[in-house]
């Protein structure tokens, strides 16, 4: 049977899954899970994402995002290949971390309800998974954006939008008595109805009964006008590059004609290199090819002596 295809476009939300290998863990400890986390949050810098719900079990995880731009697929990439590096780094291993593809179910942002199930779903995993003793309440488990929710504003993971949730939970200020009144609903909130469940674990979209009929149409508009995404998001995220490029010539009192004049290793290249490979997700070759810097492996080495303080 064919796979699903990624459906990408503009303003999408998803709620994304993935397991270990194997079914196998994914976090060794709590740093692994630091690291993750901060792997999401520099995912969110690169694509855009705005993170709605997230949630980190033994060895899966759950994602509510949005994307402005289509984005997932770049995304979910990058962060998915630099946790396992930084995985197999860190406990000195080697081969897969993730299981095959990652699933994403499309989420219907035309009414609330859908957002609001499927980011409760996410936070209700430690309930479902009877990770919770016995007393303890949905914030104890620390590993999910729900106790985020609960912090003031400037305590939070910055990337992680909460105004929307708390907005279809009918929470209309994020102040102490907003984020009470949230804590209250979640303690109350049932689990979803089996249906729903089971179109949340399985299915490929979770909308109203238009929202196939939307999909179709927003991919036959994309075809008649020859727009297709991922080519889109690539010259989006080109320009973006090229931005950042012109930003660091100017401060270094450069034009980018002077890029060519300079040796391949010159670490203003590695500078400029080091804030695209953090900024954007764009690959080394077009890095390097666009700082005049070699080749991939010539910019890799520019990185690391950079990184060790030899250039």
């Amino acid at each position: 049977m064919p796979r699903q295809l990624r459906r990408e476009y503009e303003g999408a939300i998803y709620h994304v899954m993935s397991r270990g290998d194997r079914k196998e863990a994914i976090y060794e400890d709590e740093e692994d899970r630091r690291i993750f986390r901060k792997t999401l949050g520099e995912a969110c810098g690169k694509a855009g994402w705005q993170v709605h719900a997230y949630c980190l079990m033994e060895n899966h995880f759950h994602l509510v995002v949005e994307t402005p731009q289509p984005t997932l697929v770049a995304g979910m990439k990058w962060m998915l290949g630099t946790y396992t590096a930084r995985y197999n780094g860190r406990h000195r291993q080697r081969g897969h971390v993730f299981a095959g593809r990652y699933k994403s179910l499309l989420v219907d942002g035309s009414d609330d309800f859908y957002l609001r199930t499927v980011c409760d779903y996410v936070h209700l995993n430690p309930v479902r998974a009877n990770l919770l003793g016995e007393g303890e309440g949905l914030e104890t488990f620390l590993w999910s954006s729900y106790p985020e929710y609960l912090k003031e504003p400037g305590e939070r993971l910055p990337w992680l939008r909460v105004d929307r949730l708390l907005g279809e939970h009918g929470v209309e200020r994020d102040d102490r008595g907003g984020r009470r009144a949230f804590a209250a609903i979640m303690e109350k909130r049932l689990q979803p109805e089996d249906d729903l469940l089971e179109n949340i674990r399985k299915g490929w979209r979770f909308g109203g009964e238009d929202f196939l009929e939307r999909l179709g149409e927003m991919e036959e508009q994309a075809t008649r006008s020859e727009s297709y995404l991922a080519a889109e998001y690539s010259e989006v995220m080109e320009v973006k590059g090229r931005r950042i490029i012109v930003e660091e010539l100017q401060k270094l009192g450069l034009q980018e004609e002077d890029l060519g004049k300079l040796r391949r290793m010159d670490p203003r290249k590695g500078e400029i290199a080091r804030r695209l490979r953090t900024e954007t997700t764009l690959t080394m070759t077009w890095i390097a090819g666009a700082l005049f810097a070699g080749s991939a492996g010539t910019l890799g080495n520019t990185l690391y002596r950079l990184k060790r303080g030899k250039c």
